[in-house]
């Protein structure tokens, strides 16, 4: 017998095909990226994704805090913690009392993870550019509308202090094959 919590589905309803459902998509497309630029930081700096974040996130900063970051990478606040914890060993952050709020620790990088960041951002960039070259312009400015429309809709770029017009204008003067 069947539940009636069960849902029911028409028989005009298709089946869900995994690889064609677009969350799918971008889950596994997240994934393959992130693996993709791992392997620059990874092997020239000794550093995982989580850290590599924690850094992507305070290196522009004059100081923030893991909540900040959490918020802004999505990650996990123990993964945040983690990561944070082995930078600090490394040398490579710090923490300090926070000026506004004598309650919280900012993140900053220390010197030499200022060094680190000034080294792989460029690395970074490139990798994303080389990745980025298999799209024409005109692919690349609606793959970015797309994405600016999506974090619109979830509340993502205001989350993460992302600006979109300066997004737009970047990946239209700077990447993408010629049309």
């Amino acid at each position: 017998m069947e539940s009636k919590s069960a849902v029911s589905r028409s028989p005009d309803t298709p089946p869900l095909q995994l690889g064609d459902f677009v969350p799918f998509r971008l889950n596994r497309l997240a994934a393959e990226v992130s693996e993709h630029l791992a392997t620059v930081y990874r092997e020239r700096f000794g550093l995982e994704i989580p850290e590599w974040r924690v850094m992507a996130t305070v290196g522009p900063e004059r100081g923030c805090t893991a909540q900040y970051i959490a918020r802004s990478t999505r990650m996990h606040k123990t993964r945040v913690s983690r990561a944070i914890a082995h930078l600090e060993k490394r040398g490579l952050m710090t923490r300090v009392t926070s000026s506004a709020d004598r309650r919280e620790m900012e993140l900053r990088l220390t010197k030499a993870g200022r060094r680190i960041y000034s080294e792989l951002v460029p690395l970074a960039l490139e990798r994303e550019s080389s990745l980025l070259a298999c799209m024409t312009r005109e692919q690349l400015r609606a793959f970015v509308t797309g994405l600016d429309c999506l974090e619109a809709f979830l509340g993502l770029r205001q989350e993460s202090g992302q600006n979109s017009d300066a997004d737009s204008r970047r990946y239209s003067a700077d990447h993408g094959s010629a049309d």
